[in-house]
């Protein structure tokens, strides 16, 4: 059975238009491929702890010398890690806030980025240890960033999937949804057409 792990990441959960075009699509993929299931984390309903001191030290920490409260701290990461680990496909809700990621989706990649756990280091160079999997990041924006210097999130979202392992990522933009009703009509229906042809080779191969 497959699994597809939905991440939320606006301030307005599933009312934001990144969540509402991730959740289009997971909603055609589990079509696509009956019998699979669908986990959505959403990260509005349920903020993940910013990185701190205290959790950074939990984690660098040999688990036989963990205080209670470390040990339940790497507890946390360890389900997040745990639940990025199982899944086949991870799609992403990306709004894009004063130019960057939103603050809870730092705080999640903080929280799975853990040495040993999703990559290690090895004398050639860092290698992801979260293979295997495709990633699908709809992203939202006001104005119009793609492909521009401004866009901070293509390459660092990019970068960080790939430096834990999952090097097939798929961008979808919607983008100018700020600047009038027309052209945010205009970019969401681009999008979901993007979508359509993402999910159309998906129902040929089930």
């Amino acid at each position: 059975m497959k699994t597809l792990l939905r991440i939320n990441t606006s301030i307005y959960s599933d009312n934001g238009q990144s969540s509402q075009l991730a959740q289009r699509f997971a909603g055609a993929w589990r079509d696509a491929n009956p019998g699979s299931k669908v986990i959505v984390r959403d990260l509005a309903k349920d903020p993940i702890p910013h990185l701190d001191a205290a959790r950074f030290g939990a984690f660098l920490a040999k688990p036989e010398d963990r205080t209670p409260a470390q040990e339940a701290f790497a507890q946390y990461s360890d389900a997040l890690i745990a639940e990025l680990k199982a899944a086949d496909v991870i799609v992403l809700g990306l709004p894009l806030y004063n130019f960057g990621l939103p603050s809870t989706l730092k705080a999640y990649f903080d929280q799975v980025g853990r040495a040993g756990q999703t990559f290690r280091y090895t004398a050639e160079g860092p290698v992801g240890l979260v293979t295997g999997k495709k990633a699908y990041v709809f992203a939202t924006r006001g104005g119009l960033y793609k492909g521009t210097p401004s866009d901070t999130q293509t390459p660092y979202v990019r970068d960080f999937l790939g430096f834990i392992g999952i090097k097939d990522v798929e961008f979808v933009y919607a983008e100018g949804l700020a600047i009038s009703e027309a052209s945010k009509s205009e970019s969401l229906a681009k999008a979901q057409h993007d979508i359509t042809e993402l999910v159309a080779p998906l129902r040929l191969a089930a």
